[in-house]
């Protein structure tokens, strides 16, 4: 009996070439690939698959959003993250997200089929490495305001552009930019952003 697989990757020929990995192997088959994170739920529901091998960068809906309704909406399914990052924050966000498995893109090619089936089996599928790193991952220490205005600002916005989206005045930006930067024992604003990314506090 074969594993269904759903792909969502948003790069037309990685996602072929998953798919080429995949079907080497005798137990797998891929019966849908989609390109937008959008599209990963309605395609389920369609085609039924086992296990979603999901890529975390397709563009569209959050993929970890789409995870979770999917886990939701059809228990049946079971999910795979792949991430070309492994970090500790980002894969506490992908557990949180009921996914089965969490893999980073530089694995050995053979190491993709080996979580799928213990994915589809019902077992977790993560470096034991990440899953320590992960337990050691401090909390969050932003509050939502202050990960919503790092997050402008990681994007390029400056503090003026912040302060109209928010509707706040630039004094409070500002403030809250200082208090990122202090709470996170960050240099200035462009570090505070690369240790938000590395912990995962900025999906």
């Amino acid at each position: 009996m074969h594993t269904r697989i759903l792909l969502a990757e948003g790069n037309h020929m990685i996602r072929g070439a998953l798919a080429a990995l995949l079907e080497l192997e005798s137990d797998l088959q891929v019966v849908a690939g989609v390109s937008r994170a959008d599209d990963i739920v309605k395609t389920a529901l369609e085609t039924r698959p086992d296990v979603a091998v999901l890529d975390i960068d397709v563009p569209g809906t959050d993929v970890l959003t789409a995870a979770a309704e999917l886990h939701q909406r059809l228990p049946s399914c079971h999910t795979l993250i792949l991430s070309s990052s492994g970090r500790p924050g980002l894969l506490r966000r992908v557990l949180a997200a009921h996914a089965g498995g969490f893999l980073v893109k530089d694995a050995p090619p053979g190491q993709l089929a080996k979580s799928v089936r213990a994915v589809a089996a019902g077992q977790r599928a993560i470096d034991p490495e990440l899953l320590l790193d992960a337990w050691k991952c401090q909390e969050n220490p932003l509050s939502a305001r202050e990960a919503e205005v790092l997050r402008q600002a990681a994007r390029g916005a400056d503090v003026g552009e912040i302060a109209d989206s928010l509707c706040l005045s630039v004094g409070t930006v500002r403030n809250y930019l200082t208090s990122v930067v202090c709470k996170l024992a960050a240099r200035n604003r462009i570090d505070a952003i690369r240790i938000a990314y590395d912990q995962g506090w900025l999906p």
